[in-house]
């Protein structure tokens, strides 16, 4: 019996801290943007079209392609 009024007001310490990191993750943007990490594994880095089709969904592809054409231009010399 002894060993409850220790117990008890432990877990009740360890649900508040618990509670507290979810709250703070959810504040903190944890999970903002569910998706896009479950569909960029299935996508090669390396890929061009993969970068392409990124900037195309975000909607600046002729932007993204004159930046893409500018550092090719600087790495070349």
């Amino acid at each position: 019996m002894p060993a409850l009024y220790v117990m008890i007001p432990i877990a009740i310490l360890i649900v508040g801290v618990a509670i507290w990191i979810l709250f703070w993750a959810v504040n903190s943007g944890q999970y903002d943007d569910m998706d896009s990490p479950a569909h960029s594994i299935l996508f090669d880095d390396e890929d061009p079209k993969h970068q392409a089709g990124v900037d195309e969904a975000e909607g600046d592809t002729q932007q993204s392609a004159e930046d893409a054409e500018a550092e090719a231009d600087k790495r070349d010399g």
